[in-house]
């Protein structure tokens, strides 16, 4: 078996404003597994100041396993040892699962392929002006979505509440949708009062209202909030079942978000979910501005699953140079439309 590596750089249409800052770029790998005429796609999607495995012996990581194997270490013996590095493990995971496909890009069995049943998604609005947030939430509710996911955290939250409000001036709970994601951008002296001035406005969850590894905070908050809470940072550097268990056994929160690139690909995930409804948790899934390489195969293990809810796959039309792909967003849903073609001629 031969791997390849490829590093590419994917350029943002418009800046996408989160509280960590504003993103304008986003780096990733590809990996291309060759073995008798057949070959496998997988993306390793770091995610820098992110990802637990961003360190500076990254690369140095991506030579060991190019090496693993090429001397002919079996791929499903690596996958374990590569705990410590989701992102490396979710792109070799895919690659393997690309490469044993029929077709490289139908990873899994599921509808979404087979009978091009949409995914339902939540429309994405970044952080911003008041005036930007306000445009894209009116775009996003002329396109369809029923389901509004805002970032908040870099303006004034009166502002965002303001936002909130005018949203709610026209559709109701029952209408549309809205989740809020802090990344933690609230302090845990101003997050209850934050919490319940959210809650009166019908909003259905929100993420990581406070910094992750605050795990006696995050429990208080979860046993006394006013909406549900998702854990979403919290999750990223969990890599054993046993910590995972811990961590879900002591928060206790009303929701999970679960992004493949960050926890460790689709068995971890699959931990993930066996815990959270173990406990009664609920759970959904989201991209983490992976290309379309990467969107494809979270979207197929979505459509695996018995989903009920808005999942969040609509990063890809974020970007100028994504790989072109069947995936679409239309109608607030993502399709996979088989009369359109992969092109990975700019990976050559």
């Amino acid at each position: 078996m031969k791997a390849e590596f490829f590093p590419y750089e994917l350029d943002f249409k418009l800046p996408g404003g989160t509280s960590r800052g504003v993103l304008k770029t986003k780096s990733t790998y590809f990996l291309k597994l060759s073995e008798n005429d057949k070959t496998g796609w997988g993306e390793i999607a770091l995610f820098r100041g992110l990802s637990c495995d961003d360190k500076p012996d990254f690369e140095s990581k991506l030579a060991w396993l190019k090496h693993q194997i090429e001397v002919g270490e079996s791929v499903l013996e690596l996958l374990p040892s590569l705990r410590e590095w989701p992102s490396i493990r979710f792109g070799l995971e895919q690659a393997y699962l690309s490469l044993e496909a029929e077709n490289p890009f139908h990873l899994f069995d599921t509808d979404f392929i087979g009978k091009q049943i949409p995914i339902t998604i939540n429309g994405l609005i970044w952080m911003g002006s008041y005036e930007s947030m306000l445009k894209q939430i009116e775009e996003k509710l002329e396109q369809g979505f029923n389901c509004i996911k805002i970032k908040i955290g870099a303006i004034n939250f009166d502002e965002e509440v303001s936002l909130l409000k005018r949203i709610r001036s026209e559709f109701d709970k029952n209408t549309v949708e809205l989740r809020v994601d802090a990344n933690g951008a609230f302090s845990m002296e101003e997050s209850m009062e934050k919490l319940q001035a959210l809650a009166a406005l019908d909003v259905h969850s929100i993420e990581q209202p406070i910094k992750a590894r605050q795990i006696d905070a995050m429990r208080e908050l979860c046993v006394s909030t006013p909406l549900p809470i998702a854990l979403d940072e919290e999750l990223i550097g969990v890599n054993q079942f046993i910590d995972k268990v811990e961590l879900l056994e002591d928060i206790t929160p009303q929701y999970i978000i679960l992004k493949p690139s960050l926890v460790g690909g689709f068995e971890s995930c699959d931990e993930w979910i066996e815990i959270a409804e173990s406990l009664e948790i609920g759970w959904w899934v989201t991209s983490a501005l992976e290309s379309n390489i990467g969107l494809n195969a979270i979207a197929q293990y979505v459509s695996s699953k018995h989903i009920t809810m808005p999942q969040g796959l609509g990063t890809g039309s974020l970007f100028t140079n994504n790989i072109p792909s069947p995936l679409k967003v239309k109608n607030a849903a993502l399709e996979y439309n088989p009369s359109e073609a992969w092109d990975l001629t700019q990976l050559r």
